[in-house]
């Protein structure tokens, strides 16, 4: 089902005070295991960071599948599915957008390839200079995207397949070659896991904006968003992969190569929100980073209450310190319905004007009476806050003061983060009092970005705080148009929003000089027939 924004979502509702990262990224060499299931289970440790959806490249060493469609990682592969990716190395995406509409072609891993072999890339992040490699890449092809063989030909409009594009737009260079001089290039947030028949690659932004982890298995390696990833499928945490390196594994082993110098800035919002709390991040747990912005948050706003309670689940960590530094008893108010965002089928008017209460439903002998504090994560719109406050207070709550464990959001996140426009920020226009009243709350407290950042234990001149602070590490091109920057190229059957899953007007890219009116693009290099009503059940490979 399509957001107001246009993108999907697998929730009844969207939960309008979560942003939502750009993907998780899974790789794999291990020549004696079954990699397309290590895969697999890979990505369902990583399907919080992304549910529009996902995909999965194999090689046995002389041919390379793709196998992706729209949906969880789930809905999206099977026994039978997973059966027929065979081989020795495989990447997984699973995805959701930030650059690109939200389409099957838009999917990843990409895929393009040279008369030399094949190559399919997963992307974690997002560029801000696209418009630039745009140009490039088209400049490649002769002043026109559309005559690319590869996916951005074929009505692919994301920053990862311009990547994939310009990766194989040499014919003479080897892809390690293609990926030193191509990387440079690139600016902005990018963890990047690819593959061609024999060899995966990793690499990672000189600032790390994003995770990107090593791991080892008994015969073999693995590359993922998250610790978490590595846990699932039995691999042993080795390090993060640096920011600025490239990473190469194959028979011959790991070998490492620097494409730029360290700058560090990673994602402070990774700790307060993104990433899963069994995961570490440059040695710290994010758990107990969370655990760590309750107290801090009791410290600073301290308050008289009964109970302290969460917003579930992002905001359980966060509760527990609060309760522990502050003494209040710790209790949930409130239970959510683990099966609300397992589905596709759309609610009637009638069921969405129930809201909140689709998702979570107060415990009304906990809750009433009580001077209830109610820790969550972030607003960013205010919407969910203010319909919670007000189903507390139904339920029976004496007073809600609402705890929030990250500062105001009043910047947009550039960097793979999907925030609202600053226009839309809640924070971005009223001032903390304000927002207390638009949400109803008998008191309003945020952490302030010091105690955020002294919980990650990181240095703070290592963190981007960019959304809370309005200080963008990596400089923002004033001509920026956003991530809508390759639909431009491609056009959209008439009447139809550009961002919906099925719009590509494949027969529109008639080749130049076919009178006939050929469709150009819509085919894959097997000669498969590609397009948005074209799932899974059409993989791309390639002999």
């Amino acid at each position: 089902m399509a957001r107001p924004d246009g993108r999907l979502t697998h929730d009844l509702l969207p939960d309008e005070s979560l942003p939502q990262d750009a993907c998780g990224v899974f790789g794999v060499w291990a020549p004696d295991d079954e990699v397309a299931k290590l895969t697999y289970f890979g990505l369902y440790a990583l399907q919080h960071r992304g549910q529009e959806a996902a995909g999965i490249a194999t090689s046995d060493g002389r041919s390379l599948l793709v196998f992706k469609d729209v949906g969880l990682v789930a809905q999206v592969f099977d026994e039978s599915s997973l059966a027929s990716l065979r081989g020795h190395l495989a990447i997984g995406h699973c995805r959701y957008s930030t650059t690109g509409r939200s389409s099957w072609e838009n999917a990843q891993p990409t895929l393009d390839g040279t008369s030399g072999g094949t190559v399919a890339l997963a992307h974690n992040g997002n560029l801000i200079n696209s418009a630039e490699l745009r140009q490039v890449l088209a400049e490649r092809h002769g002043g026109a995207l559309r005559y690319s063989a590869g996916e951005v030909g074929r009505g692919n409009t994301t920053d990862t397949a311009l990547i994939t594009g310009l990766l194989t737009s040499d014919e003479d260079q080897t892809l390690e070659s293609a990926a030193m001089e191509v990387l440079p290039m690139l600016r902005g947030a990018f963890s990047l896991v690819f593959c061609d028949e024999q060899t995966v690659y990793a690499a990672r932004d000189p600032q790390g904006v994003r995770p990107l982890v090593l791991g080892r298995l008994e015969r073999g390696w693995v590359v993922a968003s998250e610790t978490a990833a590595l846990d699932i499928v039995g691999a042993s945490f080795v390090r993060e992969v640096e920011p600025g390196e490239l990473l190469a594994i194959d028979e011959q082993g790991l070998r490492s190569r620097r494409f730029a110098e360290t700058a560090r800035k990673g994602c402070v919002f990774e700790y307060v929100y993104l990433a899963r709390p069994d995961t570490s991040l440059n040695g710290r747990s994010v758990h107990e980073s969370r655990v760590e912005m309750g107290r801090q948050l009791a410290a600073e706003h301290p308050v008289e209450a009964d109970m302290v309670m969460p917003t579930p689940e992002s905001g359980v960590p966060a509760a527990i310190g609060y309760a522990e530094a502050s003494g209040i008893p710790y209790g949930a108010g409130l239970v959510k319905n683990a099966y609300v965002g397992r589905t596709f089928i759309a609610p009637s008017q009638t069921i969405r004007q129930l809201g909140i209460r689709l998702k979570l439903n107060p415990l009304r002998d906990v809750i009433r009476g009580k001077r209830l504090v109610v820790i969550d994560d972030s607003i960013v719109r205010g919407n969910t806050q203010r319909a919670l406050v007000r189903m507390l207070r139904e339920a029976g709550a004496a007073e809600v003061h609402v705890r929030i464990s990250s500062p105001p959001v009043r910047w947009p996140c550039f960097y793979g983060i999907d925030f609202a426009t600053r226009a839309e920020l809640v924070a971005n226009g009223l001032n903390t009092d304000d927002i207390r009243a638009s949400i109803g709350a008998d008191s309003l407290g945020y952490i302030s970005e010091s105690g955020m950042v002294t919980a990650t234990e990181q240095r703070a001149d290592e963190l981007c705080t960019a959304c809370f602070s309005g200080q963008y590490p990596i400089g923002i091109p004033e001509d920026n148009i956003g991530k809508d920057v390759l639909e431009l190229e491609f056009p959209v059957h008439a009447g139809s929003d550009p961002t919906d899953v099925g719009t590509l007007d494949v027969e529109q890219l008639g080749e130049p000089g076919n009178e006939a009116g050929a469709p150009r693009g819509v085919h894959d290099i097997d000669g498969v027939r590609v397009g948005s009503a074209v799932g899974a059940s059409d993989a791309l490979s390639r002999p």
